[in-house]
């Protein structure tokens, strides 16, 4: 049985992709692929983005900087990004926030400012926004909170189930990868369970995080199956519902 999948959050643009990226494009657009968000995470990714987005009918784009790059983050990227946004296809800002977990990141100070920075420039433009969090939940919330007239996704969501509640209070949506699928993924699975159906999402992060039973290969949208079965199982429900749900989630999100 396939069911129709919505990709919230992938990467086509990475290196990964050079030598076979119009084949699975293809192969996505032949399949049971109806959408993906293709996010960037610098400069570079965020026009490859928005290029992907114009080709292929079935993708979308997301543009912002990541926080590995965040002191690449100046005046002149807020005018580039302002002029990214005004392709039609371009629905969010993404992937933006903080990363406190490799240490050859920038400065935490840094991040946040390029954060709060891109945060603003959503607000401007009322574009909702995919955010990067890692071991960063309460800087990110102090930070998310500010905004009130923004909402967004929390991309690969790794925090508690109170987190989540606080999150879901903001308007927020919680983003699942194949992490929800680990055998040691108790908190992310105990995160499924308690959140409602109409703020889960379902994304790839491609060519990161590929659920069991391909970890360790590299990631693809039809690999989302994958993660629908679990929260399908998580909420003894089927798992054609799941996938009308998160499709119907996602296009409300990017306002399609």
């Amino acid at each position: 049985m396939t069911v129709d999948i919505f990709d919230a959050h992938a990467h086509y643009d990475d290196e990964q992709f050079d030598g076979d990226r119009e084949k699975i494009i293809g192969e996505l657009k032949d399949g049971n692929i109806v959408g993906v968000l293709n996010c960037g995470s610098s400069m570079e990714g965020s026009r490859n983005s928005v290029e992907l987005a114009k080709k292929h009918d079935i993708f979308y784009a997301a543009v912002g900087i990541h926080p590995e790059y965040a002191d690449k983050f100046d005046n002149n990227t807020v005018i580039e990004l302002k002029e990214l946004v005004k392709n039609k296809k371009v629905k969010a800002i993404g992937e933006i926030g903080l990363d406190y977990y490799c240490r050859e990141n920038p400065p935490r100070s840094v991040q946040k400012s390029t954060f709060i920075k891109q945060m603003e420039l959503a607000q401007e433009l009322n574009l909702p926004v995919i955010i990067h969090d890692r071991e960063a939940h309460k800087d990110t919330f102090d930070v998310i909170k500010q905004f009130k007239d923004v909402v967004g996704e929390i991309h690969c969501f790794s925090g508690s189930v109170e987190f989540a509640r606080e999150c879901l209070k903001l308007g927020y949506y919680i983003g699942f990868t194949g992490v929800v699928t680990f055998k040691n993924a108790k908190k992310a699975v105990d995160v499924a369970r308690e959140i409602p159906l109409n703020r889960i999402l379902v994304e790839t992060d491609c060519p990161y995080m590929t659920p069991v039973p391909f970890r360790g290969r590299r990631n693809r949208s039809e690999y989302i199956r994958f993660i629908m079965d679990k929260i399908a199982e998580i909420k003894n429900m089927d798992v054609k519902e799941i996938s009308k749900i998160t499709i119907s989630n996602t296009k409300h999100l990017l306002n399609l």
